[in-house]
C-alpha cells in the first residue's frame, strides 16, 4: 500500500515546480541577518541555499499568519544539558507529526511505504547541511556502514527500532536522493521512531566525522586527537563529536532550524539560524523567522520568578500549575500572557515499585499484584487533587487519557479509589498482618514494612505529594521515607536494583492511537523504572540485564511483538486494548493525577504560538509539532 503522504507530497512537488516555472509573486526573501555575509561573498544568496524542492508552509491555510524575519527568542533552562531541548523544539525530522498527529514528510521531499515492510525515502535535491555541504544519501550510507554497524561504536548492535524479530533491514542506496529500508516483516515502529522527540537517526555528516574515523583518517592523526580530547579511544572521540541530540558540539553540522554556536559549559548559549534550512513560507521567506535563540542557564528554582519578571519569551519547562497565580500577576507589567495547555502524560507523577530490586524479600512482595493494588488503594487521590492541584486535575491511574481513542473508563478508575478497608484486607491476605509496637506491618523476614522511595529531588511538588501519601499509607501500617538525589544518581540506583520504589512522571504518551507504538507499556527500555533490568535485557539483545520472568510482563512483551507484526488497524487496536487491560489490573506503576494544566508563558509580541496546545514529551515534543521555526516577533 502506498501512503496518502506520497500523493500529498506529489501535489506539493507539482506546486513547487509550477512556482519555479511562473515565479513567485515576489523574489525569495532572505533574512537581513545574513546580508553582510552574502554581500561579502561568504554565503550564497538564499536562492542557492534552499533545496530545489523546499518545504513550503502555507500559514494562511493553517489559520496562522505569515511573519517577518528577526529577533532573538529567550529561553530559560535549569542546566547546561537542557540545550538538548533545541533538538526537541526545533523538530526538523525526516518524517514528523503535524498538529493533528498525522505523519508527514519534512526533511524528506517524499516517502513511500509498502505493507509497513518497505520504506523508500526521497531526499530534497540541493538540500544542504548547516555548513553548506550537500545532504545526500551519502549521509545515510556513512551512518549505516561506518557508525551503526561498527562493533567499536555500537557493540550492542542495532537499535531495536531497526530490528524485526532480530532481522536487520536491507538498506539500498539507490541514488544521491533515494534510500530504501526493507524487512521481510512489518516494522510499524520505524516511522514513529523517526518522528520522536529524541529521533532515531539514520544519517550523519560523514564529511565532518570521517576525520575521527580510522577507516578514513591516518591512525596517528586520530590518536593525536584522542589524546587532546581526553577520550579513551577513537570510538569515544567519535561519539563525543557526534551527539546531534545533545547539541554539545558547535562544529557538528545539523539540519535543524537553529545551530548551536556556544561550546559548553556556559551560562548562555546562542543558537543561530541555519542558513541552509529547508523550509520557507508561502511568500518565499526562508524559515526560521527568528534569527537567534538565546538560552540562559539558571537555577531551576528561579525559573518561575525570572519568567514572571519577563526574562523568557516562551517558557513551559520548569513551570508548574502552582506557579500560575504568581505568573498571572506579572502579565501586564512584563507584556506576556499565561496559557494553560493540556498535558499529554498518563499521570503527572507516578510511583514505580522496582520489580528488579536486589532485595529478595522486597522483590517477592512487590511482584505480587495484591501488594501493588493495596498501595494504590491506600492513596487519597482526591485529597492530592484538591490540596496540590486546586481540584483542576483528574484522579486516575497511569494509563491513557480520555482523549485517546483507546481509552476505557476502567483504565482511569481500576484500583485507584481510596479504600483503606480493601487495602488492609489485601495486605493481611499477604501475611503482613503482624505489627510492630509502632503499628507497622512486618514482612516475612520480620523487618517492619518501611518503603524508601527515591526521587530526583527536582520539585517541591513531589515532596508535598509524598507527604500526603505517607500520611495515608501510615494508616495501613506502612512507613514511607523519601530520598531525593541528583537525577543521574537516582537513575543509576534504580537501574542497579538498589531502590525499592521511585517517583517519576507517568507514561509520556497518554494520547496514543492504535498505530502508535505500545512499547512504553512493555519492558523494552532500561529507563522504565518499574522493570529497568528487563528493559535493559531487551535493549541490549539479551547481553545485559535480566530476562522477564513475571508472566504478566512476559505477556506484555509478547503482545508488543504481536502489534509489530499486525498489518490491520483493527488488529493493532485489539492488541493495544489487551495491553492496557493488563496494565490497569496489574498496577505495574501507580498513577496519581492526570490532566494537570501546564502553564505556558508567551511574549505578547510572539506570534503563531497556539492559544491551546498539548504539552508533553510524546507525541508533541513539547512545542515541536507546533513548528517554532514559524514563530515570529511582531
Amino acid at each position: 500500500m502506498i501512503t496518502r503522504n506520497h500523493f500529498a507530497n506529489a501535489l506539493l512537488i507539482f506546486t513547487l515546480t509550477l512556482f519555479a516555472q511562473v515565479g513567485f509573486a515576489q523574489p525569495l526573501i532572505d533574512s537581513p541577518y545574513f546580508a553582510e555575509q552574502v554581500a561579502a561573498g561568504q554565503l550564497p544568496a538564499v536562492a542557492q541555499r534552499l533545496p530545489q524542492q523546499p518545504a513550503v508552509v502555507d500559514f494562511a491555510a493553517a489559520g496562522k499568519r505569515a511573519g517577518q524575519h528577526g529577533g532573538t527568542l529567550r529561553l530559560l533552562m535549569g542546566k547546561s544539558k537542557d540545550i538538548r531541548m533545541m533538538m526537541v523544539y526545533g523538530y526538523a525530522r525526516l518524517v514528523g507529526y503535524d498538529e493533528n498527529l498525522n505523519l508527514r514528510a519534512d526533511l524528506l521531499a517524499d516517502y513511500e511505504v509498502h505493507a509497513q515492510r518497505e520504506f523508500t525515502f526521497h531526499l530534497r535535491a540541493g538540500h544542504r547541511w548547516s555548513d553548506g555541504a550537500p545532504f545526500t544519501t551519502e549521509a545515510f550510507r556513512y551512518y549505516w556502514q561506518d557508525i551503526i554497524n561498527s562493533k567499536d561504536l555500537y557493540p550492542f548492535g542495532l537499535p531495536k527500532q531497526l530490528l524485526v524479530d532480530g532481522e536487520a533491514p536491507k538498506v539500498e542506496f539507490i541514488n544521491a536522493t533515494t534510500v530504501k529500508y526493507s524487512w521481510s516483516k512489518a516494522n510499524p515502529d520505524f516511522l514513529p521512531a523517526l518522528a520522536a522527540p529524541r529521533p532515531l537517526f539514520l544519517y550523519a555528516p560523514g564529511h565532518y566525522l570521517k576525520q575521527f574515523h580510522p577507516k578514513y583518517s591516518p591512525t596517528a592523526d586520530i590518536e593525536r586527537q584522542v589524546k587532546a580530547a581526553g577520550a579513551r579511544n577513537w570510538a569515544g572521540l567519535h561519539h563525543r563529536k557526534n551527539h546531534p541530540y545533545k547539541n554539545d558540539n558547535p562544529a557538528l553540522p545539523v539540519l535543524q532550524p537553529w545551530v548551536n554556536s556556544t561550546r559548553p559549559p556556559a551560562e548562555r548559549f546562542i543558537f543561530k539560524r541555519n542558513p541552509y534550512y529547508h523550509r520557507m513560507d508561502q511568500h518565499g521567506r526562508q524559515l526560521p523567522y527568528i534569527d537567534e535563540v538565546a538560552i540562559h542557564i539558571t537555577s531551576a528554582s528561579l525559573i518561575a520568578a525570572k519568567t514572571a519578571a519577563g526574562e523568557s519569551d516562551l517558557q513551559g519547562r520548569y513551570l508548574r500549575l502552582d506557579n500560575y497565580t504568581f505568573l498571572k500577576a506579572g502579565e501586564t507589567r512584563n507584556d506576556f500572557s499565561v496559557r494553560l495547555w493540556r498535558n499529554s502524560g498518563g499521570s503527572q507523577l507516578a510511583l514505580y515499585p522496582n520489580l528488579n530490586s536486589s532485595d529478595p524479600v522486597w522483590r517477592k512482595l512487590v511482584r505480587d499484584r495484591r501488594f501493588r493494588r493495596a498501595l494504590s488503594l491506600g492513596i487519597h487521590r482526591e485529597e492530592i487533587n484538591q490540596v496540590i492541584y486546586y481540584g483542576l486535575a483528574t484522579e486516575s491511574n497511569n494509563n491513557v487519557l480520555a482523549d485517546s481513542a483507546l481509552f476505557k473508563p476502567r483504565y482511569q478508575t481500576a484500583w485507584s479509589r481510596y479504600d483503606l478497608a480493601e487495602a488492609n484486607r489485601l495486605l493481611d491476605e499477604l501475611n503482613l498482618a503482624k505489627r510492630s509496637a509502632r503499628g507497622l506491618r512486618r514482612m516475612e523476614n520480620d523487618a517492619t514494612l518501611e518503603i524508601v522511595l527515591h526521587t530526583a529531588g527536582e520539585s517541591t511538588e513531589e515532596t508535598d505529594i509524598l507527604e500526603l501519601i505517607g500520611e495515608s499509607w501510615r494508616k495501613l501500617g506502612i512507613k514511607l521515607h523519601s530520598k531525593p538525589s541528583q537525577r543521574e544518581v537516582f537513575r543509576e540506583r534504580v537501574f542497579a536494583g538498589e531502590t525499592m520504589m521511585a517517583m517519576w512522571g507517568g507514561v509520556d504518551n497518554g494520547l496514543p492511537s492504535a498505530n502508535m507504538s505500545p512499547q512504553e507499556f512493555a519492558p523494552t527500555s532500561q529507563t522504565q523504572l518499574q522493570w529497568p533490568k528487563w528493559g535493559q535485557y531487551y535493549e541490549t539483545s539479551a547481553q545485559v540485564g535480566e530476562p522477564p520472568d513475571l508472566p504478566a510482563a512476559m505477556e506484555l512483551l509478547n503482545l508488543y511483538h504481536q502489534w509489530r507484526r499486525a498489518n490491520a488497524a483493527d488488529q493493532r487496536k485489539a492488541i493495544w486494548q489487551k495491553i492496557l487491560d493488563i496494565h490497569s489490573e496489574q498496577v505495574f506503576s501507580i498513577g496519581l493525577i492526570s490532566n494537570v494544566p501546564q502553564p505556558v508563558v508567551v511574549n505578547n509580541r510572539l506570534r503563531n504560538v497556539p492559544q491551546e496546545g498539548v504539552y508533553g514529551w510524546l507525541p508533541t515534543a513539547y512545542f515541536g509539532v507546533y513548528k517554532p521555526d514559524g514563530f515570529w516577533f511582531e
